[in-house]
């Protein structure tokens, strides 16, 4: 005797219940996780993170490392942080200026999970600036930065994936191709903070080629509902300095500009 199709139904229900669902990268996870490692930095431990057991990869300035010798050894007094997430990658980008310590910094770290897993940590990869690194001056770089809006952009008015992405790379393609700043749109009260260094509008005084080596080992963290996108990268233009650009699009043209760079 067959079972009926209520009894079917009915057991294959059961089975759903038991069934593990894949987890889902959501914002909040991703900021969770995000802030788990504001913590880190700001106690100097990292026994709060929720490292994976394997195929952790700490990277620090371009350069794979043991966590615990990096910037994560020593407790830093944080005067401003900010984080994007970005649900596609499953990734986040966290921005922190620590200036009034023994020793400042400027972070920008990108922080990714493995699948859609955001309570597991697979890679924390930090661009870390500090005194010496390229126009740094942490306090200059605190008064530019606090006084910019980098609030959520309406549904309506958010700019694509596509366009962030194709905006970052054609940022980082101007020192090796005469025409990329031709395809990005400035915005005329447009800012640009490169370390410390600062430049109102950030449209004029591009550059125009002229290197032979291109920006590589780009890594991005693209989160829409700020009009952000950030670009780990190797400034191989300038001779493979470890670097974060970070662009803020408003209205499909570009808002903000900010780098670190070592």
């Amino acid at each position: 005797m067959l079972p009926s199709k209520s009894l079917l139904g009915t057991a294959l229900a059961s089975l759903s219940l038991l069934t593990p669902t894949a987890a889902e990268c959501t914002r909040e996870g991703l900021l969770a996780a995000a802030n788990s490692y504001i913590a880190a930095v700001t106690a100097g431990k990292i026994d709060g993170l929720k490292l994976a057991t394997t195929n952790f990869t700490y990277q620090e300035n371009n350069k794979k490392a043991d966590i615990a010798r990096g910037v994560l050894s020593q407790p830093l007094k944080i005067d401003l942080n900010r984080s994007t997430a970005d649900t596609v990658a499953c990734a986040s980008y966290t921005m922190i200026i620590s200036s009034s310590g023994s020793k400042p910094y400027v972070l920008a770290t990108q922080i990714r999970h493995p699948g859609e897993d955001t309570t597991t940590i697979s890679v924390i990869d930090t661009i870390a600036a500090t005194t010496g690194s390229l126009f740094f001056n942490a306090k200059k770089t605190l008064e530019y930065i606090q006084a910019q809006n980098w609030g959520t952009i309406p549904e309506g008015q958010r700019p694509s994936r596509e366009l962030l992405k194709n905006y970052g790379d054609a940022y980082l393609n101007m020192w090796a191709n005469a025409t990329a700043s031709s395809s990005i749109e400035w915005g005329a009260s447009c800012e640009r903070v490169e370390g410390s260094q600062y430049t109102n509008p950030c449209g004029k005084s591009l550059p125009r080629g002229g290197s032979a080596k291109n920006n590589g080992m780009r890594r991005y963290v693209i989160d829409e509902t700020v009009g952000s996108v950030d670009i780990l990268c190797s400034f191989d233009s300038l001779g493979s300095l470890p670097d974060s650009h970070e662009l803020r699009l408003e209205g499909g043209k570009v808002k903000y500009v900010h780098t670190v760079t070592v």
